[in-house]
């Protein structure tokens, strides 16, 4: 029986459903289309309502979601562009979930944010959930250098554990196993919740072949150090 891909339910838990966040007592005329805009990738709209004074790390009600992290949702790289120019907008602030603007833009592949992001100082580590948890999901090897490329802690771990590595493998990113193995990753580590290890995440997902590539890894760099 094939289980449900960990992509959907990091998706469903962490990025798409609405969660708890307290709601603002009425969102004014140039929230409304603030967010709208970011959806939209409406850099004119943006600057116009920053220009009249709105905060630009105000969230939205559904998710808790700040413009910034919105418009990565939406990868509207027009809208970052000019929120990257705000001197009060806050790259850490993140949604009601968790989630930073960094993040989201690991998860959606969008390099050209993840570098724009990275260049004005989003932080590339933070306890928890970091950007390397969501680029190794997605499967971007490009995503994943420059993150590794900045000192990301590639064995950090989720509030339940969960490594990136751990991730590639139970997505079946195999592509991205592999590049979390060469730059050494600890393939040997057991999540919290279930206290596997990122081989038998790959097994319970129906993904034998990369279980057998990880133990593979782990036989030979074991030949390697004379074990």
């Amino acid at each position: 029986m094939t289980r449900r891909p960990l992509l959907s339910a990091l998706l469903s838990a962490w990025l798409l459903l609405p969660v708890a966040y307290p709601v603002l007592a009425e969102e004014s005329a140039d929230q409304v289309a603030y967010f709208r805009a970011a959806q939209m990738d409406n850099d004119r709209t943006v600057r116009e309502v920053l220009a009249r004074g709105l905060n630009p790390n105000v969230r939205e009600p559904e998710r808790g979601e700040t413009g910034l992290v919105v418009a990565m949702r939406y990868d509207a790289n027009k809208v970052l562009a000019e929120l990257l120019k705000h001197p009060q907008v806050n790259l850490e602030e993140a949604s009601a979930n968790g989630t930073t603007a960094l993040m989201m833009a690991s998860f959606k592949q969008n390099k050209v944010a993840v570098q724009a992001l990275i260049g004005k100082g989003a932080q590339v580590n933070r306890k928890g959930w970091t950007p390397l948890h969501f680029a190794a999901t997605a499967g971007d090897l490009e995503i994943m250098a420059i993150l590794l490329e900045r000192y990301a802690y590639i064995d950090a771990a989720s509030p339940t554990g969960f490594t990136p590595l751990m991730l590639a493998a139970r997505e079946g990113k195999e592509e991205a196993v592999q590049l979390l193995l060469r730059e050494g990753a600890d393939a040997t580590i057991k999540d919290f919740a279930f206290h596997i290890d990122a081989a038998e995440f790959a097994r319970r997902a129906d993904k034998p072949w990369i279980a057998k590539a990880i133990e593979s890894h782990q036989a030979a760099t074991a030949v390697m150090n004379g074990k």
